[in-house]
């Protein structure tokens, strides 16, 4: 089986599940539009730019190069490599086969209607229990990283100022201006991480003691899994049928603590104040990313989306 995974590396998610498929055996390659500056990883990229008609010109190409040497084309972000009109008809027409990897904002707040697209598609998949309420259909696939060669750095339960981190990919949609007012007058330090490369910021992650991720969203995503891994306590916005769904179906207790943009700071005050309860979530943390989030493990489930999407031939 031959499965090409493009045109975007988003929070690195394709290029993980890439790897762990080589693992597995799978012949897998990650073809890029651009290269992004937190994840650059990929096999190739097409460097495009300009406008439409000038990335058009790469783009094309580019498919027609790949197209004959893949078994299963798997899309990121509701991104095709030439419009999607045409690229599942080419596709089906020479016995290849497409997924849809939706990633979040693609297709949050969406109605059915607008998210028709997905139907052309041989697979559509979700990243939780949350996203699937838009596309009810859909596998859930989480998130996976390699949680086993990140070196745990669980809190320091006798640490008496605790650091409490925030890294916010967009300060709006994250909610950090209530995580600020919310850390004033708190015996803590607040990081706010921007700007970093992503090994950089990671290394100010290993140092935290609470990390808050975002109050908007109701769910989370890579930053928040990496923080899992590591064993921090995770304080997030989580829709509680999101929670439980996912409780049912992995048979575990979801250890992010719940909050929200008015209780965020009541939420952090226990936190700041008991440093055994800091380390004891996260404790709970990292077994719960090496449950639910170990790519390896992950990549078996996109093996057998692949099997019956081709099976449908």
């Amino acid at each position: 089986m031959r499965v090409l995974h493009c045109p975007v590396n988003t929070a690195g998610i394709p290029w993980q599940n890439v790897q762990a498929l080589r693992r597995r055996g799978v012949e897998a390659d990650l073809v890029v539009f651009e290269r992004y500056k937190l994840h650059p990883e990929a096999d190739r990229s097409l460097d495009l730019e300009g406008g439409l008609l000038r990335r058009q010109l790469k783009q094309w190409p580019a498919f027609l190069e790949l197209l004959p040497r893949y078994d299963v084309f798997h899309f990121y972000s509701s991104v095709t490599l030439v419009p999607a009109k045409v690229q599942f008809r080419i596709l089906h027409a020479l016995g290849k086969r497409g997924v849809y990897h939706y990633l979040g904002s693609d297709i949050r707040g969406k109605t059915r209607e607008q998210l028709a697209y997905g139907l052309r598609a041989d697979a559509e998949i979700v990243g939780s229990y949350d996203a699937i309420r838009w596309v009810p259909h859909a596998d859930v696939v989480l998130p996976g990283i390699e949680v086993s060669r990140i070196e745990p750095a669980i809190p320091d339960a006798e640490r008496k100022r605790p650091v409490i981190l925030h890294a916010p990919s967009s300060r709006r949609r994250k909610g950090t201006d209530h995580v600020v007012a919310a850390c004033e007058g708190l015996d803590a330090e607040l990081r706010i991480v921007e700007g970093l490369t992503h090994d950089e910021a990671f290394e100010q992650y290993r140092d935290a003691d609470i990390v808050v991720d975002q109050l908007n969203a109701g769910w989370y995503g890579v930053f928040a899994i990496e923080c899992l891994a590591l064993g921090k306590p995770v304080v997030t916005f989580l829709h509680d049928e999101a929670v439980r769904r996912t409780e049912e179906a992995y048979g575990v207790q979801v250890p992010l603590v719940g909050t929200t943009k008015e209780t965020l700071r009541e939420t952090l005050a226990p936190l700041v104040a008991d440093g055994a309860r800091r380390r004891a979530i996260g404790e709970a943390s990292r077994a719960y990313a090496e449950k639910l989030h170990d790519v390896d493990a992950i990549a078996g489930q996109l093996v057998g989306i692949y099997e019956r999407a081709l099976d449908t031939k």
